[in-house]
């Protein structure tokens, strides 16, 4: 019994020889979207944290990092079901 490589691009091969669709889901499109923004919130609100920035900067970068935080758990615990 062959077990399927976890770090190949492609599927397996259908019918006719052609390699199947990768399974790129959208949800892992917004998931690589959530973790890039959240980690640029992050390191902007630090950078601001050294700067002479504002609190409204500080409350600004803080809230999206927390949406971004609560998004990623909540699609986690969807895809759990």
């Amino acid at each position: 019994m062959s077990h399927p490589d976890p770090y190949r691009f492609t599927g397996p091969a259908d019918d006719h020889g052609q390699p199947a669709r990768s399974g790129v889901s959208r949800s892992d499109v917004l998931r690589a979207l959530l973790w890039t923004v959240l980690v640029i919130s992050v390191l902007a609100n630090s950078v601001a944290s050294y700067g002479d920035a504002s609190t409204a900067v500080h409350l600004a970068f803080g809230v999206v990092t927390a949406a971004c935080a609560t998004a990623l758990v909540l699609q986690r615990l969807r895809g759990r079901r």
